[in-house]
C-alpha cells in the first residue's frame, strides 16, 4: 500500500528532486531549447518568406516570358507578312518584266518578218523583171528572126508614133 499512499518523507524527496531538476532544466536547458526552437521558427519563417518571394519572382518572370513570347510572335507575323508582300512584289515585277520582254521579242520578230518579207518581195520582183526581160527578148528574137516580120513590126511602131 505504500505505493498507492506514499510516505511524507518520500513525497518530500520527490518534490525536492523534481524542484531541483526543474531548476536545473530552467537554468541550463530551457533557454537553449527555447533559443533553438526560436531559431528554428525564424529559419522556417525565412524559408517561407524566401519561397513566397521566389514564387512572386517566378510569376513575374512567367509574365515577362509570356510578354516576350507575344512580342516574338507579333514580330514573326510581321516579318512573314513583309516577306509575303516582298515575294508578291517580286513575282509581279518578274511577270511585268517577262511580259515586256516577250512583247519586245514579238515586236522585233514582226519587224524582222516584215523586213524579210520586203526583201523577198523585192527579190521576187527582180526575178520576175529578169524573167520578163528574158521572155521578151526570146519572143522578140523569135519574132524578128525573119526580115518580113521585122519590117512589119517597124511599120507598126512608126504608125503608132505618127498617131501620137
Amino acid at each position: 500500500m505504500e505505493l498507492v499512499k506514499p510516505a511524507i518523507g518520500l513525497l518530500f524527496w520527490m518534490v525536492l528532486a523534481f524542484s531541483t531538476l526543474l531548476f536545473l532544466l530552467a537554468k541550463f536547458a530551457w533557454k537553449p531549447i527555447l533559443q533553438s526552437l526560436k531559431e528554428r521558427e525564424d529559419s522556417i519563417d525565412g524559408a517561407l518568406e524566401t519561397a513566397r518571394k521566389t514564387k512572386e519572382e517566378m510569376a513575374q518572370l512567367r509574365s515577362g516570358h509570356e510578354k516576350l513570347m507575344a512580342e516574338a510572335r507579333a514580330d514573326r507575323d510581321t516579318i512573314l507578312k513583309e516577306a509575303r508582300e516582298i515575294k508578291d512584289q517580286i513575282i509581279a515585277e518578274a511577270k511585268t518584266k517577262a511580259s515586256s520582254e516577250a512583247n519586245d521579242i514579238v515586236a522585233r520578230a514582226k519587224e524582222e518578218i516584215n523586213t524579210q518579207k520586203r526583201a523577198a518581195m523585192a527579190e521576187i520582183q527582180k526575178q520576175v523583171a529578169t524573167f520578163s526581160v528574158e521572155i521578151a527578148e526570146k519572143l522578140i528574137r523569135h519574132e524578128l528572126s525573119n526580115d518580113d516580120k521585122q519590117k512589119a513590126l517597124i511599120a507598126g511602131f512608126l504608125k503608132d508614133v505618127n498617131q501620137n
